[in-house]
């Protein structure tokens, strides 16, 4: 399939991208494409050779399958990723499965990076090769001060490395956007490591929340995807101006895009 091209941090998804079937059965479409190549990257990574390369080509793969069923997908402000300078926190608001599988076409080809994500993700039939593949930091969300231990330490480590991590500091994801739900752990570690934040805003309700599987709703491309990169920052002090421009920038975006 087609590379991504971002030009100038952007990108969109071209017209005429979906066929007909698709355009009558989008969830049926993508899905059918999605597990064939979730799949394939399972046993790519069993073998060990599910590298950051083939979780960027694959997440490709995954955005044009989106397309193809229909869905139109924006990005905008990219190149603030290159202009963080290396190694980044990106922080962000969680809303469907789309981001943890998009994200890495769109980041991966500015920095090495990988997630924190839910211990529950890494144990999941057939998906869990593809995320221990990426080495992730797990957290349990039933133990605060374990996830944060885990979160600061390991997350620092990353860092130090040079890849970058992706946090979604939500309870949980949902449709909407709560900064009381939004904590403040991406700043804390961000301070701790030194480390740059580049804030992040998506909206991905074009793939639901599925009512009997949460992973697997049905696909609507009548909503349009954004993915927007703020400009990056540093922390000062305790971090609690930097958490509430974070916020601020995601309301802002997601007000932009009703």
């Amino acid at each position: 399939m087609p590379d991504l091209v971002l030009k100038d941090g952007c990108y969109r998804t071209a017209e005429g991208s979906a066929g007909r079937f698709a355009r009558l059965f989008p969830s049926f479409s993508f899905y059918a494409r999605f597990l064939l190549i979730v799949r394939r990257c399972a046993s790519m990574a069993k073998r060990g050779v599910y590298d950051s390369e083939a979780w960027r080509s694959s997440s490709v793969d995954v955005m044009r399958a989106l397309e193809k069923a229909g869905c139109q997908i924006e990005v905008e402000g990219a190149d603030n990723l290159r202009d963080a300078g290396g190694a980044c926190l990106i922080i962000g608001n969680h809303m469907s499965m789309m981001e943890t599988v998009l994200l890495p076409a769109i980041v991966v080809p500015y920095n090495d990076a990988t997630f924190v994500v839910k211990q529950s993700l890494v144990d999941y039939p057939v998906f869990k090769h593809v995320m221990r593949s990426r080495d992730p930091i797990t957290v349990t969300r039933d133990n605060p001060r374990a996830d944060l231990k885990a979160m600061l330490t390991g997350g620092s480590q990353k860092l130090a490395s040079g890849v970058s991590l992706i946090v979604f500091p939500q309870t949980s994801r949902t449709a909407g956007f709560d900064p009381e739900q939004f904590n403040s752990i991406g700043t804390m570690l961000a301070r701790r490591a030194e480390a740059t934040i580049v804030p992040l805003a998506v909206k991905t309700d074009a793939w639901c929340n599925g009512s009997w599987l949460k992973d697997f709703g049905r696909i609507d491309p009548s909503r349009k995807v954004h993915f927007a990169f703020g400009k990056p920052m540093r922390v000062s002090d305790r971090g609690d101006e930097e958490h509430l421009a974070i916020i601020e920038f995601i309301t802002t975006q997601l007000r932009r895009w009703q």
